[in-house]
């Protein structure tokens, strides 16, 4: 009995990119052979083709084709004399090229549970001149440290002082807000004026009916005592 013989994979050479398989990667090695520019060229433009049809649902997109071509350069490792239609040729220094890394912003670790918001707001309030703009930016500061204290603390009672403390820390000791002032009131300040206002309006309201109803009366007295 004749031995079979049987190629695996593991044999075979590495495939450069595994999606398009095995025969694509052998068609682009066979074109780097092929000593006529242009029906090189052509090979090649086939092949274009062929990949595409694998990710039909990518033909409309603009830049699809030209990551294509990106790719045949890359499977035949750059040494293909062939030219994509927008002209440029990737090389392997551009490929390889990696772009820097995004440093992690620096936050403190105690005041965390602030938000990096806070270190934002603390930042453009340092910024400003002493006097009753800044002495305000910074009543706004404390009411939105204590609000979101609260939203991640809601178990916990958190007092003024250590909203005061925390922000004379991240302040480096430069914002404060006196001692005998209420954070809380900051916070309710603007439901406060908003429920007023809508008092006031229904308040009007009732006003002008009353005084309607008033002259209704007055009217129709008017006429039956002139009978």
């Amino acid at each position: 009995m004749n031995a079979l013989n049987m190629e695996y994979n593991s044999e075979k050479e590495e495939l450069i990119i595994p999606e398009y398989g095995r025969n694509i990667q052998e068609m682009i090695k066979y074109a780097k052979d092929i000593e006529d520019d242009k029906m090189r060229q052509a090979f090649i433009e086939r092949i274009v083709d062929l990949m595409l049809q694998m990710a039909p649902q990518s033909r409309n997109m603009e830049d699809y084709r030209d990551k294509l071509w990106k790719h045949v350069f890359r499977i035949a490792k750059y040494e293909i004399d062939v030219t994509p239609p927008n002209g440029d040729r990737p090389n392997k220094e551009e490929a390889e090229k990696r772009p820097d890394m995004i440093p992690y912003p620096v936050s403190e670790a105690r005041y965390r549970h602030y938000g990096h918001n806070v270190q934002v707001l603390i930042k453009k309030a340092l910024e400003m001149e002493p006097g009753e703009k800044q002495d305000g930016f910074v009543r706004t500061i404390g009411s939105y440290m204590k609000l979101a204290y609260r939203t991640w603390n809601k178990e916990h009672f958190v007092s003024d002082d250590v909203i005061k403390n925390d922000l004379r820390g991240l302040s480096n000791g430069k914002l404060q807000l006196p001692d005998d002032e209420s954070i809380t009131n900051l916070t309710n300040n603007t439901s406060t004026s908003s429920n007023n206002n809508r008092r006031g309006g229904s308040g009007g309201g009732r006003g002008k009916r009353s005084n309607y109803k008033g002259r209704s009366k007055g009217g129709s007295r008017g006429r039956k005592n002139k009978n």
